[in-house]
């Protein structure tokens, strides 16, 4: 076999392999070229290469062409090497060029790639751009049915509120969600019905309610954009300051009788120790009386006292005992 033939040879095999790689790659260049979304064929090649699934990157450039989107290829591709939702965000940026929003490939991306694992996706987000929502508050999750305050009169109030809020797509990403503008208009719902003066003027004026909180700016810094605060339902509850007093007036009956305890213990422990004393006085007297022989002895001794003197004591003790019992027998007996 000469050299000419071993060129002709690998010629014709390059020419094959050409082939099948155009083969296999016509119908979708085919279908790019005609939808008006051209890619070449090497970048088809390209992409196939990296992994990528060309024929999506197609039928998503097809479709925002179609659009009127002007997105190459690199953009699509790096989105889904991103590992961002391509078609949603292609059908988000198209639903938003219609309603005539200022929304880039680059925040839809980043919105997209934001929401990622959550159960936002940047489709709803332009859908409550277009379309506002409305928020419960309290919401159905929380397991409250309202949110309560207490006016200055002690009487408590619920009240069920409706916010109306629309995306604000340029502070979407690091933007607080919607359990921030529960959270916040619930603030400011306890605090208007804590500085009313009565729970009438709640019942009475339950736009105010709404006036005073839409106007404390509830929406900074979060993703939305408050439209409207609507008050659902106004109820009137408990007498919060009727239990507080009661409460109060408890607690100062138990403080009151704990006091008198301690002063009953007190006058216990008095009352025994005088008791004490008393017996301690006693024991001294008996002690004293008991000398007293022993003293009387020793003067006899001591030649101080004579034995008549004895006598004559003796004779007086037994006199005095004589009319002691005489008037203990006179007393009447009761």
């Amino acid at each position: 076999m000469n050299g000419a033939t071993i060129v002709i040879l690998i010629l014709a095999i390059i020419a094959l392999v050409c082939a099948i790689v155009v083969f296999s790659f016509l119908n979708t260049w085919l279908k790019a070229m005609l939808a008006g979304a051209p890619v070449s064929m090497l970048t088809l090649v390209a992409m196939r290469l990296r992994g990528v699934p060309y024929g999506m990157i197609v039928d998503s450039r097809i479709m925002a062409v179609k659009a009127g989107l002007d997105l190459t290829v690199n953009q699509l591709e790096e989105h889904y090497l991103a590992e961002g939702h391509l078609i949603p965000t292609i059908q988000a940026l198209i639903a938003s060029d219609k309603a005539g929003m200022d929304l880039s490939w680059k925040q839809a991306c980043a919105i997209d790639l934001a929401t990622k694992g959550t159960a936002k996706t940047v489709g709803e987000a332009v859908r409550t751009s277009i379309n506002p929502k409305v928020i419960d508050c309290p919401s159905a999750g929380s397991g409250r049915t309202s949110i309560d305050g207490v006016a200055k009169d002690g009487i408590q109030v619920k009240v069920r509120a409706r916010v109306t809020v629309r995306t604000n797509l340029d502070r979407f990403v690091g933007g607080a969600q919607e359990e921030t503008i529960i959270a916040r208009v619930g603030e400011g719902i306890v605090t208007t019905i804590g500085s009313a003066d009565s729970y009438k003027f709640v019942l009475e004026h339950p736009d105010r309610i709404s006036k005073v909180v839409l106007e404390r700016g509830l929406d900074s810094g979060t993703a939305y954009e408050i439209l409207s605060i609507d008050i659902a339902d106004v109820d009137v509850g408990e007498n919060v300051g009727a239990k507080l007093q009661e409460a109060q007036a408890m607690a100062n009956k138990n403080m009151a009788q704990a006091q008198a305890e301690i002063r009953r213990a007190a006058a216990v422990a008095l009352e025994q120790e005088m008791k004490a004393k008393v017996v301690d006085m006693r024991a001294k007297v008996t002690e004293a009386e008991a000398q007293v022989p022993m003293a009387l002895a020793e003067a006899l001794r001591n030649g101080k006292m004579g034995f008549m003197d004895y006598y004559r004591l003796q004779n007086i003790k037994a006199d005095t005992s004589m009319r002691e019992s005489i008037s203990t027998d006179a007393q009447p007996r009761k």
